[in-house]
Order: C-alpha cells, then sequence, then structure tokens
C-alpha cells in the first residue's frame, strides 16, 4: 500500500514539475516573455495548464499527507534502539584512582629526581 502511494507521489511530483515549466511566465521574471501562439490562444492554454497544476498540486499534497500519516503509525512510540533490538548504552562514570602519597616520593630526599609514579 505504502509503495503503491510513493510511486504515485512520485509520478505526481514529476508531472507537476513538467506543467509547470510548460506554463507560460506572465509576470516575465526572467526578462522573456513568450511569444504570441497562432492556433490557440493564450489564455485558454494558460487556464487549462492552471487546472491540470491545480489538480496535481492537490493530489500531491494529499499523497504527501498520507504518507506522512501511514510513516507516523509505523513508528506508533518506538525509538531507533528499540527497533534495533539493542539496549542503549549504560553511562558509567569512571573515575581515575589518585596515587598515594607515598607512590609520588622521590627515591631519595637529597635527590632531584622529579616526581613521578611507583611501578607496580
Amino acid at each position: 500500500m505504502e509503495n503503491v502511494i510513493l510511486i504515485v507521489h512520485l509520478i505526481l511530483a514529476l508531472g507537476l514539475i513538467g506543467v509547470v515549466l510548460l506554463q507560460r511566465s506572465e509576470g516575465g521574471g526572467l526578462g522573456m516573455g513568450g511569444g504570441g501562439g497562432g492556433a490557440i490562444s493564450g489564455r485558454a492554454a494558460a487556464t487549462a495548464l492552471g487546472k491540470v497544476t491545480w489538480i496535481l498540486a492537490i493530489a500531491f499534497i494529499c499523497t504527501s499527507i498520507t504518507l506522512t500519516v501511514l510513516a507516523a503509525q509505523k513508528a506508533a512510540g518506538t525509538s531507533v534502539i528499540d527497533r534495533l533490538g539493542g539496549s542503549a548504552p549504560a553511562a558509567e562514570e569512571t573515575v581515575p584512582a589518585l596515587p598515594d602519597a607515598q607512590d609520588l616520593l622521590p627515591p631519595s630526599a637529597d635527590s632531584d629526581a622529579p616526581l613521578v609514579p611507583k611501578a607496580d
């Protein structure tokens, strides 16, 4: 069911793109006005393409909403981790142990050796 609606959605998207590209620019936004038509008047073609555009746009929005509802029903409050079957990693705080003061003493008090931890 979802695949059929998705295919119809894609066909509607391509059709909507094609119909919009076929329409004449009425505002002259690009500075290129369409030439006058011969057998078909410009107004009749614009009206027909406008109606087709509206029909395709409404159908496109309906399929978008339908796909959204179907996706929301599949989600049903589960997380990605629940769907994978795993559990969330536990946040463990590991604090390194501090060395004892005796471990940091130099080998002899007269030595200029730096303080280093004793190897176990």
